[in-house]
């Protein structure tokens, strides 16, 4: 007797196991579910592409000439002060025929990417002692903050009497405007980590740069990201103050430099041909390198939908 009572639990309890491993294989398959995306939504119709991004800043771009376009025609002001769009479309098709334009972008652009890979270098060990050493952010952090809210053309009077006409002034200038906001950035980011982060880190033995590299630039890089993009929209703006400013042949032609020689001969076509280009180029480099990083973060972890 007490062996069929035996074999009628065993019996029960078989099935009552085979029941929770179904529960929980149909948990697991519900959960790998909502992180895969369906094959439908895994990329959008060409179409829905071009009509929701593509179309969107064509037609605002053409609105706005059209209205540039109506306000020379008023004559509010003279042509030498308010070029029409084809002026300035003029100035672009001078610079393209003396093969001179990418020069004049690509000497800015270097400068710019080179100024803010140095800014990354300091602000991000920066940043991290500030967001974990009490005393030093007690001591540095509203300078830093101070520092971020003071115009970086402040920076080149200063930075001319330190360094001259030379290089050295211009990247000065960058990392002054460009610093402050990666390491505010990060310690923003770190502030942001939820505490069971690091205790469970600590738990799993992670210390000194060991936690740093797996666990709090890790769980901080949303707000890292930030400081990046808000660092390099500083480091562009502080490049342009201080090419307008610091003028030597042996500095090249920046476009800030561009600019100011076009102002010096009352160019004011060639003045709005070069803002547009500063602002193409700071749109391009968001465009092809932080809004698709960004993209990746926020999808990777789960913030952002596919498609």
């Amino acid at each position: 007797m007490a062996s069929s009572e035996a074999q009628r639990a065993g019996t029960g309890a078989a099935p009552a196991a085979t029941g929770e491993a179904g529960d929980l294989a149909g948990l697991e398959a519900g959960l790998d579910a909502l992180e895969t995306p369906a094959s439908g939504e895994q990329r959008l119709p060409v179409g829905r592409i071009v009509l929701t991004k593509v179309l969107p800043p064509i037609v605002a771009v053409a609105l706005v000439i059209a209205v540039w376009q109506l306000v020379h025609l008023s004559d509010v002001q003279p042509d030498y002060l308010l070029p029409s769009p084809l002026d300035v479309g003029d100035e672009f098709a001078e610079m393209w025929r003396q093969g001179t334009l990418f020069d004049y972008v690509w000497t800015s652009v270097s400068r710019g990417v080179l100024g803010f890979m140095i800014a990354v270098a300091v602000g991000t060990p920066l940043g991290l002692i500030v967001a974990r050493v009490k005393l030093v952010r007690a001591a540095i952090g509203p300078v830093l903050t101070g520092l971020q809210s003071l115009p970086s053309i402040a920076w080149v009077p200063a930075a001319i009497i330190w360094f001259g006409l030379t290089n050295g002034t211009i990247y000065a200038v960058v990392l002054l405007g460009a610093v402050p906001s990666i390491a505010n950035g990060i310690v923003s980011g770190v502030d942001q980590i939820p505490p069971l982060y690091l205790r469970a880190g600590r738990t799993l033995g992670a210390r000194g740069l060991t936690a740093v590299r797996h666990v709090l630039l890790p769980a901080a890089l949303p707000g890292y990201l930030a400081g990046l993009k808000q660092g390099w929209a500083f480091s562009w703006r502080s490049l342009m103050a201080a090419e307008l400013i610091v003028q030597s042949p042996s500095l090249g032609t920046g476009l800030g430099q561009l600019m100011e020689g076009f102002r010096t001969m009352q160019n004011m076509s060639g003045v709005l041909a070069t803002i547009i280009l500063i602002l193409v180029v700071g749109v391009a480099i968001d465009l092809l390198f932080f809004s698709p990083l960004e993209r990746r973060v926020l999808r990777g972890r789960g913030l952002l939908a596919r498609g």
